[in-house]
């Protein structure tokens, strides 16, 4: 591709970031010319890796749209509360989005959003990079040739391990519903929604229901003799399982981008340095005493309209972080882990002496959160907007609707006892 999609970073977050390495890695296929962000040394530390111009630094998507357009896509990378309202000028000003999950953080937003997109006829790519693991997409691929049958029921799992549930929604940016504008599943699980709503195909939901609830991580499970920082008035800082000292201290480079970002600005920092800083930041909090209120654990049940059924499970705080998949049809079934990289294609074989016939098929990509597919959706983005091609695992805009109103209904139910919602696309 000799003339590569120009694109600006509105956001210079994590993900926007790991998105972007694709210029670095294929600069014929996409160039970063732009950056939009308030925070300064970010906004020029991501000029300065990308070689951008000063005239393409902007500290707000108000002065960034008020110029003539100069590129030909965007990647929307800021915090979910308000991917909707730097989207709708963005695309009033004639780019195409590549959008973070989830693009909205409620039904009047996403419908507002759709609206848009369809009326300026411009191209949103929601990032569901689950639908480009390989594992993910080796699943619907073995789905689409019809070898298990009809989808009677599909059922996705995530484990959410100690340190992330920590780190994202005890401590973190997600730890507070009215603060951060999603809740525990919109935030973290829509991806595990999408991916069901993707291998069920045409099939639509009508119907959810769900429960759940904070549990573990409150105030009054907190260990006997617990402070209320970690690094300074807990005797309890080298054995509790969730002390600030243990997860991040002990393993600085784990959450990094998140734990350490108010000292990015800072060269040679030290040990002893994140040690001072955790003393007054969110994340040495006691993570029973902080003022995090979304679940720590939600389960729901989905109708289909074919009459199909599929479940939902979200446990935080877990050992190990995990994703697993299960889904039976008319035929045989599918099950398998992400992390593992290998699912199993088990067939009814009524042969003598043959109950069923199992295949395993190993995509041989583990150590990944995300399964290889960070790349590969980027790809598949700049596809999209230049040649108008949807891969089978392309998540536009309008695909991303069911998912969405899945959690957002979901959600409701869980706040109203279980009561079963219906879903009107």
């Amino acid at each position: 591709m000799s003339n590569p999609l120009k694109v600006v970073i509105v956001g210079g977050g994590h993900r926007s970031l790991i998105y972007a390495e694709l210029s670095e890695i294929k600069p014929d296929m996409m160039q970063i010319v732009g950056i939009v962000d308030p925070n300064e040394f970010r906004r020029n530390s991501i000029a300065e890796r990308f070689s951008i111009p000063e005239e393409n630094k902007f500290t707000s998507v108000e002065d960034f749209v008020a110029r003539d357009k100069f590129a030909d896509a965007v990647i929307n990378g800021t915090m979910d509360h308000i991917h909707v309202e730097t989207s709708l000028p963005i695309l009033k000003a004639g780019y195409d989005i590549l959008l973070e999950k989830p693009f909205a953080v409620n039904e009047a937003e996403m419908r507002e959003l759709v609206s848009c997109a369809n009326e300026y006829n411009r191209k949103i790519m929601v990032c569901f990079v689950l639908r480009y693991a390989p594992f993910y997409r080796r699943i619907k691929e073995t789905l689409l040739t019809g070898v298990i049958g009809d989808i009677v029921n599909i059922q996705t799992v995530e484990h959410v391990s100690y340190h992330h549930m920590s780190t994202s929604h005890i401590r973190g940016k997600w730890r507070n519903e009215e603060e951060c504008h999603a809740s525990m599943l919109l935030a973290k699980c829509c991806h595990d929604i999408d991916i069901m709503m993707w291998l069920m195909g045409d099939d639509a939901p009508a119907k959810v229901s769900s429960f759940g609830g904070l549990m573990q991580f409150r105030k009054e499970n907190a260990p006997e003799n617990a402070g209320t920082r970690c690094l300074v008035d807990c005797p309890l800082v080298d054995t509790c399982l969730y002390s600030a000292k243990r997860i991040y201290l002990d393993h600085p480079d784990r959450w990094s981008f998140y734990v350490w970002d108010k000292l990015e600005d800072k060269t040679n920092t030290t040990l002893a340095d994140k040690r001072e800083f955790l003393k007054t930041s969110p994340y040495g909090f006691c993570a029973y005493k902080c003022d995090n209120n979304v679940v720590d654990h939600q389960s729901l049940n989905v109708q289909f309209r074919s009459g199909a059924t599929g479940t939902h499970n979200m446990i935080g705080g877990t050992a190990i972080p995990q994703r697993k998949i299960h889904i039976i049809g008319t035929k045989g079934e599918i099950f398998g882990t992400l992390e593992s990289g290998i699912f199993t294609v088990s067939l009814i074989d009524p042969r003598p002496g043959c109950e069923h016939k199992d295949t395993e098929v190993n995509v041989k990509v583990t150590d990944d959160s995300h399964g290889g597919g960070d790349l590969l959706l980027t790809e598949d983005f700049v596809n999209y907007v230049r040649d108008d091609i949807l891969s089978v695992s392309c998540t536009s805009i309008n695909e991303s609707v069911k998912g969405h109103l899945t959690v957002f209904k979901a959600d409701e139910s869980m706040k109203n006892d279980g009561k079963v919602m219906e879903i009107i696309l």
